[in-house]
């Protein structure tokens, strides 16, 4: 791997796991159910993104099938868990 290409995974990796704790604050301390389902849509799109690093990292294009399955999944579920909140009008 060249050096460029492995000083920008570590940096990218950084970013990534700050983004994972700030998300994860939102869900602890969300004043809403929608706030925190937003944050638990962000971490999944945070999880993907380190799936896509691991798959450029170990050269292995299997993991971006992966992440798309994953992205999906976690899509309908957002929008189910939010249908879900809005029909029972639990939003506190």
């Amino acid at each position: 791997m060249p050096f460029p290409l492995g000083i920008s995974l570590i940096l990218a990796s950084i970013f990534y796991v700050v983004a994972l704790v700030l998300a994860l604050v939102r869900v602890v301390r969300g004043p809403t159910a929608f706030d925190r389902i937003v944050a638990l849509d962000l971490i999944a799109a945070l999880c993907l993104g380190v799936i896509v690093l691991f798959a450029i990292h170990f050269d292995q294009p299997v993991f971006v099938d992966a992440a798309l399955i994953i992205a999906l999944v976690g899509f309908l579920g957002t929008v189910a868990f939010s249908r879900f909140l809005e029909r029972d009008g639990g939003g506190q």
